[in-house]
C-alpha cells in the first residue's frame, strides 16, 4: 500500500540555508538537547513557524521531595486500606458495643492521616513555589 501524499499546502517543498554564530549554535543544540526534537531541522522549523517549544528539565533538588511524596502515598493508602477493613467490620456486625469499638478504631486510623495529609500539603506547596510561578499561594 502507498504512502498518500502531502497536501501541497502543508509540504516542505523550500529548502532554506543559513549560518549562524558559535554561540547561537551552541544555543539551539542546547535547545536541541533540551526538547522532544530529535533533529535541529524540526527545532528550527517550529522557531520559524512561532510553536510552543517544549523543554523538558531535570531538577535534582526534588528528588528527596519526590521521594517523601511516593512514601507518604503508600503511608496514606495503607492507613486507607485499614480504614476500608474496619468499616466493612462496623457494617458486618449489629451490636452496638462493636459498632462503637471499630468507629473509634476508625477515628484512630483516621487521626494518622491529617499529620501525613499536611505533610503532603506541604510539599506540594513547595513544588508549586518552585515550578509555577503564576501559584497564588506562592507568596509572589
Amino acid at each position: 500500500m502507498a504512502r498518500k501524499k502531502t497536501p501541497e499546502e502543508i509540504a516542505l517543498v523550500h529548502r532554506v540555508e543559513t549560518r549562524v554564530t558559535s554561540a547561537k549554535f551552541e544555543e539551539l543544540e542546547l535547545l536541541l538537547c533540551r526538547s522532544e526534537h530529535n533533529e535541529m531541522a524540526g527545532l528550527i522549523r517550529d522557531i520559524l513557524n512561532n510553536r510552543v517549544i517544549r523543554t523538558i528539565t531535570y531538577d535534582r533538588s526534588l528528588d528527596t521531595v519526590m521521594e517523601e511524596l511516593a512514601a507518604l502515598r503508600g503511608e496514606i493508602r495503607a492507613i486507607g486500606v485499614n480504614i476500608n477493613q474496619i468499616t466493612k467490620h462496623f457494617n458486618t456486625y449489629p451490636e452496638p458495643q462493636r459498632k462503637a469499638f471499630y468507629a473509634r478504631t476508625a477515628f484512630d486510623q483516621y487521626k494518622k492521616i491529617e499529620p501525613k495529609i499536611d505533610r503532603l500539603l506541604e510539599l506540594v506547596t513547595h513544588i508549586a513555589k518552585v515550578w509555577l510561578p503564576k501559584y497564588p499561594a506562592a507568596g509572589r
